[in-house]
């Protein structure tokens, strides 16, 4: 295994992002970072930014780039990220953050991009049978629900419906998402760094075609990558 993959995977609610992250970091042994679960987590420890990020959740605003970016910043001066590299999932989603992710990563930067490209169509379906953890946000669906009732198989925590999962409100969030995420993905295949991957079907058939995207920009040599 050639160590020190520095991924990012892109794509709109729904795509699969959480599922496949989670699988591209076994795969490689590497991190997988989600800025939304280190978000609820520092939350929920009442750290200092955690407390800072409380306070515009609580006013119903977004929490700021200079809140998100500490926070990714942190976690990817750690040791195992140094090492081994990592997986973001849900960061960069603006080309500001983008930015200012080049600077936190310099000199190495980031390996690859991946941008998971599902229809709409599917992702409305999808997200139509969402369920999610009040505590830690971990993904369920109506076909594949938690092991016992709808009770969190990681943290225990109620499995519910999010308010938000309705059709009218999901293509808002993916209008949103388009228009934030169409210059970030091609600020990103400008710098050669990007590989679209189609997201559906099955997740086994999804997996593969993310680890070829990946495998076929990796090269044998210490370190990794060119």
């Amino acid at each position: 295994m050639i160590p020190g993959a520095r991924l990012i995977v892109l794509g709109k609610q729904g795509a699969g992002k959480g599922t496949q992250c989670v699988r591209l970091s076994r795969h490689y042994v590497i991190p997988h970072i989600a800025t939304g679960d280190m978000l609820r987590a520092a939350v929920k420890k009442r750290t200092r930014l955690g407390e800072e990020a409380r306070r515009y959740m609580d006013a119903g605003e977004l929490v700021p780039d200079e809140v998100l970016l500490q926070m990714v910043s942190d976690r990817l001066d750690q040791d195992d990220t140094k090492e081994r590299g990592f997986v973001l999932d849900g960061f960069p989603r603006t080309v500001h953050q983008a930015e200012a992710l080049d600077l936190i990563l310099e000199p190495a930067g980031v390996d690859l991009v991946v941008n998971l490209v599902v229809s709409t169509q599917i992702v409305l379906r999808r997200l139509a049978s969402r369920r999610v953890c009040m505590d830690c946000g971990a993904n369920y669906s109506v076909s594949a629900p938690p092991r016992i009732g709808w009770i969190c198989d990681v943290c225990g925590g109620e499995v519910v419906q999010r308010e938000d999962d309705t059709e009218g409100a999901i293509k808002r969030r993916l209008d949103l998402y388009e228009k934030q995420t169409a210059p970030l993905v091609a600020r990103y295949r400008r710098l050669g760094k990007l590989a679209a991957v189609r997201g559906d079907g099955p997740a086994d058939a999804v997996t593969e075609r993310l680890v070829k995207a990946v495998d076929e920009r990796r090269v044998p040599r210490a370190g990794g990558w060119p």
